[in-house]
């Protein structure tokens, strides 16, 4: 390499953004993250519409930070800190996964959180036309796709009972039964008893198909002598 080459490239590394060129940055981040935002708002997701705005901002606002810093020499490295962008917002993703019922929630949310950080940085270097098609791409993966595999690939969903009742003899087998009738598949059951009025509640994870008539199944638990009070949850990706 020779003094042109290093030239070249100081000059490359080398470029102020004017204050108005990084407003109209992050406003863009904001945008492209706000959609993203109210598809997740829109399926209940604990990061739904300001997380992902401020999460784009923000990631937009550190890759340009770090453009100006190594402009005015205060030792910025635009690639360092794009990576501790990375791995700090999968800490953030890590939040929106937890347990529930028979799987994971937040799984799809964890990943769009961490894409829309790279969009985020795309709009602070200003990749205007790369950060929009990955926030189209993105958008079609959780719409469209979404569509297609719970109609053609995902034809069971998981879901949680729970049962709640007075106790007697054979009183959790008498559920497994009842559930079994409907040749459902039983994941899990696990039950809980107070000893001292007897009470007992049951937690049954179950696998059915997505149009199953969960309504029939609730009924004929229903008729078990000791049911008090029955729920049914749906584990949502």
């Amino acid at each position: 390499m020779n003094i042109e080459d290093i030239t070249k490239m100081t000059e490359l590394i080398g470029v102020q953004l004017p204050e108005t060129v990084i407003i109209l940055r992050l406003f863009v981040a904001a945008i492209l993250g706000s959609l993203i935002g109210l598809e997740r708002e829109y399926h209940g997701q604990p990061a739904g519409l300001r997380t992902h705005i401020i999460l784009c901002l923000g990631a937009s606002f550190v890759m340009c930070l770090s453009i100006n810093s190594s402009y005015y020499g205060t030792n910025g490295d635009v690639e360092r800190l794009a990576a501790q962008v990375v791995s700090g917002v999968g800490f953030l993703g890590a939040g929106a996964i937890f347990k529930y019922g028979g799987g994971v929630r937040g799984l799809t949310t964890a990943a769009s959180i961490w894409t829309t950080a790279a969009i985020g940085m795309s709009c602070g270097s200003g990749l205007f036309i790369s950060a929009l098609a990955g926030t189209l791409i993105l958008l079609f993966t959780l719409i469209v796709l979404n569509r297609v595999e719970k109609r053609f690939i995902r034809e069971r969903t998981n879901r949680t009972i729970v049962i709640k009742g007075i106790d007697h003899y054979c009183f959790v087998e008498e559920i497994k039964n009842s559930l079994k009738e409907f040749k459902i598949s039983l994941k899990n059951i696990s039950f809980a008893k107070n000893i001292h009025d007897n009470t007992i509640e049951v937690k049954a994870i179950i696998q059915t198909a997505n149009d199953q008539d969960m309504d029939k199944i609730i009924a004929n638990v229903q008729k078990i002598k000791g049911v008090e009070f029955i729920s049914c949850n749906t584990d949502i990706v």
